[in-house]
Protein backbone atom coordinates (compact mmCIF):
# COMPACT_ATOMS: atom_id res chain seq x y z
CA UNK A 1 0.00 0.00 0.00
CA UNK A 2 1.50 3.53 -0.89
CA UNK A 3 0.33 6.32 0.99
CA UNK A 4 0.97 10.35 0.63
CA UNK A 5 -0.21 13.53 1.81
CA UNK A 6 -0.03 16.09 -0.81
CA UNK A 7 -1.09 19.78 0.05
CA UNK A 8 -4.42 19.18 2.33
CA UNK A 9 -5.28 16.24 0.70
CA UNK A 10 -5.09 12.45 0.80
CA UNK A 11 -4.25 9.74 -1.76
CA UNK A 12 -3.83 5.65 -0.72
CA UNK A 13 -3.20 2.83 -3.24
CA UNK A 14 -3.58 -0.64 -2.75
CA UNK A 15 -3.30 -3.45 -5.44
CA UNK A 16 -5.96 -6.09 -4.66
CA UNK A 17 -5.56 -9.10 -6.43
CA UNK A 18 -8.92 -9.59 -8.54
CA UNK A 19 -10.15 -8.65 -11.94
CA UNK A 20 -11.07 -4.83 -12.10
CA UNK A 21 -14.92 -5.37 -12.62
CA UNK A 22 -15.13 -6.73 -9.31
CA UNK A 23 -13.22 -4.13 -7.75
CA UNK A 24 -15.69 -1.78 -9.53
CA UNK A 25 -18.82 -3.22 -8.18
CA UNK A 26 -17.55 -3.45 -4.95
CA UNK A 27 -17.62 0.54 -5.06
CA UNK A 28 -20.48 0.69 -6.74
CA UNK A 29 -23.28 -1.78 -5.66
CA UNK A 30 -24.42 -1.42 -2.04
CA UNK A 31 -24.21 -5.12 -1.24
CA UNK A 32 -20.86 -5.14 -2.23
CA UNK A 33 -20.11 -2.29 -0.03
CA UNK A 34 -21.48 -2.87 3.17
CA UNK A 35 -19.46 -6.16 2.85
CA UNK A 36 -16.26 -3.70 3.21
CA UNK A 37 -16.76 -0.71 3.35
CA UNK A 38 -20.14 0.73 5.73
CA UNK A 39 -22.92 -1.66 7.06
CA UNK A 40 -25.64 0.27 5.08
CA UNK A 41 -24.86 1.86 1.91
CA UNK A 42 -27.53 3.47 -0.51
CA UNK A 43 -25.95 3.87 -4.28
CA UNK A 44 -26.96 4.85 -7.63
CA UNK A 45 -24.86 4.36 -9.74
CA UNK A 46 -24.77 7.35 -12.37
CA UNK A 47 -23.71 11.38 -12.17
CA UNK A 48 -25.96 12.68 -9.86
CA UNK A 49 -26.63 9.96 -8.23
CA UNK A 50 -26.53 9.04 -4.32
CA UNK A 51 -23.85 7.79 -2.51
CA UNK A 52 -24.52 7.49 0.93
CA UNK A 53 -22.75 5.27 3.55
CA UNK A 54 -24.33 4.41 6.69
CA UNK A 55 -21.82 3.23 9.29
CA UNK A 56 -24.41 2.77 12.35
CA UNK A 57 -27.15 1.38 10.54
CA UNK A 58 -30.36 2.96 10.56
CA UNK A 59 -28.83 6.35 11.92
CA UNK A 60 -29.82 9.13 9.96
CA UNK A 61 -28.51 11.89 11.48
CA UNK A 62 -24.87 10.88 12.91
CA UNK A 63 -21.68 8.86 11.24
CA UNK A 64 -22.77 8.78 7.39
CA UNK A 65 -22.35 10.91 4.21
CA UNK A 66 -26.56 11.19 3.77
CA UNK A 67 -26.99 13.74 0.77
CA UNK A 68 -23.82 13.08 -0.64
CA UNK A 69 -23.56 12.69 -4.54
CA UNK A 70 -22.01 11.05 -7.24
CA UNK A 71 -19.85 13.71 -9.40
CA UNK A 72 -18.33 11.35 -12.03
CA UNK A 73 -18.85 7.76 -12.76
CA UNK A 74 -16.88 6.35 -15.59
CA UNK A 75 -17.60 2.49 -15.24
CA UNK A 76 -14.61 0.46 -14.37
CA UNK A 77 -12.10 3.18 -14.43
CA UNK A 78 -13.27 6.85 -12.03
CA UNK A 79 -15.53 7.43 -9.06
CA UNK A 80 -16.36 10.66 -7.79
CA UNK A 81 -18.23 11.46 -5.01
CA UNK A 82 -18.80 14.04 -2.23
CA UNK A 83 -17.85 13.29 1.08
CA UNK A 84 -18.72 14.10 4.60
CA UNK A 85 -16.41 13.65 7.35
CA UNK A 86 -17.44 11.81 11.07
CA UNK A 87 -19.33 13.88 13.47
CA UNK A 88 -16.66 15.44 14.66
CA UNK A 89 -15.57 17.16 12.11
CA UNK A 90 -19.42 18.24 11.86
CA UNK A 91 -18.38 22.00 12.12
CA UNK A 92 -16.00 22.19 8.89
CA UNK A 93 -16.88 19.73 6.41
CA UNK A 94 -20.09 18.32 6.65
CA UNK A 95 -22.38 21.49 5.70
CA UNK A 96 -23.22 20.99 1.80
CA UNK A 97 -21.38 23.87 0.87
CA UNK A 98 -18.02 22.43 2.80
CA UNK A 99 -17.88 18.98 1.53
CA UNK A 100 -14.70 17.38 0.05
CA UNK A 101 -14.37 15.17 -2.81
CA UNK A 102 -13.24 11.90 -3.43
CA UNK A 103 -12.07 10.34 -6.42
CA UNK A 104 -11.26 6.33 -6.85
CA UNK A 105 -9.52 5.17 -9.96
CA UNK A 106 -9.08 1.82 -11.33
CA UNK A 107 -6.19 0.63 -13.18
CA UNK A 108 -5.84 -3.10 -14.79
CA UNK A 109 -2.84 -4.31 -14.07
CA UNK A 110 -2.96 -8.21 -15.10
CA UNK A 111 -6.71 -10.01 -15.59
CA UNK A 112 -6.67 -10.58 -11.96
CA UNK A 113 -4.93 -7.62 -10.58
CA UNK A 114 -6.09 -4.21 -10.33
CA UNK A 115 -4.53 -0.49 -8.55
CA UNK A 116 -6.98 1.33 -6.70
CA UNK A 117 -6.11 5.26 -5.69
CA UNK A 118 -8.31 7.39 -3.51
CA UNK A 119 -8.00 11.00 -4.08
CA UNK A 120 -9.60 12.81 -1.57
CA UNK A 121 -8.96 16.20 -1.82
CA UNK A 122 -10.94 19.64 -0.44
CA UNK A 123 -9.55 19.91 3.15
CA UNK A 124 -8.82 23.89 4.68
CA UNK A 125 -5.39 24.81 6.20
CA UNK A 126 -6.31 25.35 9.73
CA UNK A 127 -5.24 22.88 12.71
CA UNK A 128 -8.81 21.58 12.96
CA UNK A 129 -8.75 20.43 9.07
CA UNK A 130 -5.38 19.38 9.83
CA UNK A 131 -6.64 16.99 12.50
CA UNK A 132 -8.95 15.95 9.83
CA UNK A 133 -6.93 15.01 7.16
CA UNK A 134 -4.99 12.89 9.80
CA UNK A 135 -7.81 11.10 10.63
CA UNK A 136 -8.52 10.60 6.59
CA UNK A 137 -5.25 9.40 6.28
CA UNK A 138 -5.85 6.69 8.77
CA UNK A 139 -9.17 5.47 8.07
CA UNK A 140 -8.80 5.31 3.83
CA UNK A 141 -5.60 3.26 4.83
CA UNK A 142 -8.01 0.92 6.88
CA UNK A 143 -10.67 1.04 4.24
CA UNK A 144 -8.53 0.15 1.63
CA UNK A 145 -6.90 -3.03 3.67
CA UNK A 146 -11.17 -3.77 4.14
CA UNK A 147 -11.51 -4.18 0.45
CA UNK A 148 -8.20 -5.74 -0.42
CA UNK A 149 -9.29 -8.44 2.49
CA UNK A 150 -13.01 -8.89 1.54
CA UNK A 151 -12.30 -9.55 -2.44
CA UNK A 152 -9.73 -11.45 -1.68
CA UNK A 153 -10.50 -13.85 1.09
CA UNK A 154 -14.33 -12.84 2.36
CA UNK A 155 -13.10 -11.24 5.06
CA UNK A 156 -14.00 -6.97 4.65
CA UNK A 157 -13.80 -4.89 7.99
CA UNK A 158 -16.34 -2.78 8.33
CA UNK A 159 -15.10 1.43 8.88
CA UNK A 160 -15.46 3.83 11.54
CA UNK A 161 -17.66 2.07 13.92
CA UNK A 162 -18.03 3.98 16.77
Amino acid sequence: MQTSIHTMSVKEEIIVNVAKEFVWYAWTIPERVSEWFAPEAVIEAKEGGAYELYFIPGNKSGMNTKACKILNLTPGEELQFTWKGPDQFNDIMNADDQLTTVRVNFESLSEDSTNVTVHHTGFGKDEKWQEALEWHLRAWTGVLSSLKSALEKGEGNLCCQP
